[in-house]
């Protein structure tokens, strides 16, 4: 059974779900009937992925914590004009028959987060970086047109 937990249950722009009944034969599972359909992408132990969401004036700010992967084990995707998915995987050490392991607690597997963009951010706009375990996704915003007014003489 996969757990994705939300770091916030009132988060409406998250798309962590999580199904209790993932893996029973008559729950919603991830069949076809699905109340909550995912995708093909297996998240496991390290599904948790920390992430800050931050809105300035110009953009949203996505901080997302991945320590010890290279950019190239990170992807970052637009799904539908304003679903925003960060996802990548850590790969286990690979074991040698003559270690001997005292302890094990980094964690590896897939991670998988999904936001809802607001209306006024630009997709198309979206940069990423990486520096020191930390990605940065910055997706600007649309300027707030001004109303235009236009003044009215009151005759008498």
């Amino acid at each position: 059974m996969s757990l994705i937990r939300r770091s916030n249950v009132f988060d409406p722009f998250s798309f962590d779900l999580w199904d209790p009944f993932d893996g029973f034969p008559f729950g919603s599972g991830s069949g076809s009937g699905s109340l909550f359909p995912r995708s093909s992408f297996d998240p496991t132990s390290f599904a948790g992925a920390r992430i800050d969401w931050k809105e300035t004036g110009e953009a949203h700010v996505f901080k997302a914590d991945v320590p010890g992967l290279k950019k190239e084990e990170v992807k970052v995707e637009v799904e539908d004009g304003n679903i925003l998915q960060i996802s990548g995987e850590r790969l286990q050490e690979q074991e040698e028959k003559t270690d001997t392991w005292h302890r094990v607690e980094r964690s590896s597997g897939k991670f998988l987060r999904r936001f809802r963009l607001p209306d006024n951010a630009k997709p198309e706009q979206i940069k990423a970086s990486m520096e020191n375990g930390v990605l940065t996704v910055t997706v600007p915003k649309a300027e707030v047109k001004k109303p235009d007014v236009k003044s009215i003489q009151i005759s008498s």
